[in-house]
């Protein structure tokens, strides 16, 4: 009896080791950052960011990666902190406080009520990840001016090379395509404003 309960208990500790070895292994997760860009001139405008969309293959929280020319992988364990379309707006916001030179730039689902001078929308057409490879951006935008609805439409394509195959390097290249999409936006905001007068201006 007790060499079967011994037998008994060291199977059962057998299990339940190679139970944890192959344990799935621990999700990462990754953020897009702002660009260290240098403080504009300050301004008073105020401008709301969003909507924004994103492609349906990338709407997910896995971070999906191009592996051929029709195909791609999702990689369960490497995921976005936050939804991208989230994620992008945030950034991009981010960018402008600095580019603009304004603090006055909120996420559109942040406010009820269109009292921004200017609004962007992005439809991201385009958002693509390959390790070791490069990280692509295409991106539609329009920036409208809510006093009288005169707005700039542009497009934003990039491609930023990645020499590491990890996901940080992933990361830190798409941040680096949105400083060029944020770039552009805030070029089409200054354009707007020195067309007419700033809307609320007092």
């Amino acid at each position: 009896m007790l060499m079967f309960q011994v037998i008994a208990i060291s199977c059962i500790s057998l299990l339940l080791g190679l139970a944890t070895g192959c344990g799935s292994p621990a999700s990462r997760f990754y953020t897009l950052s702002a660009a260290n860009a240098p403080a504009a001139t300050p301004a008073k405008l105020s401008v709301a960011v969003g909507p924004v969309s994103v492609p349906a293959v990338v709407d997910r929280p896995q971070i999906v990666v191009t592996t051929g020319p029709n195909q791609v992988r999702l990689e369960e364990f490497n995921r976005w902190a936050s939804p991208l379309q989230n994620n992008i707006a945030r950034v991009v916001a981010e960018n402008l406080v600095a580019m603009l030179g304004t603090p006055r730039v909120t996420l559109a689902s942040q406010t009820l009520s269109l009292d921004a001078d200017y609004r962007a929308v992005i439809e991201v057409q385009g958002f693509q990840s390959s390790l070791g490879e490069s990280a692509s951006l295409d991106a539609v935008w329009t920036v409208a001016r809510i006093k009288d609805g005169k707005a700039e439409t542009g497009r934003t394509t990039v491609r930023e090379a990645v020499q590491e195959k990890n996901y940080d390097a992933i990361a830190a290249a798409h941040s680096r395509a949105l400083a060029r999409l944020s770039q552009d936006i805030a070029e089409a905001v200054r354009a707007l404003d020195g067309a007419g007068p700033r809307p609320n201006e007092k």
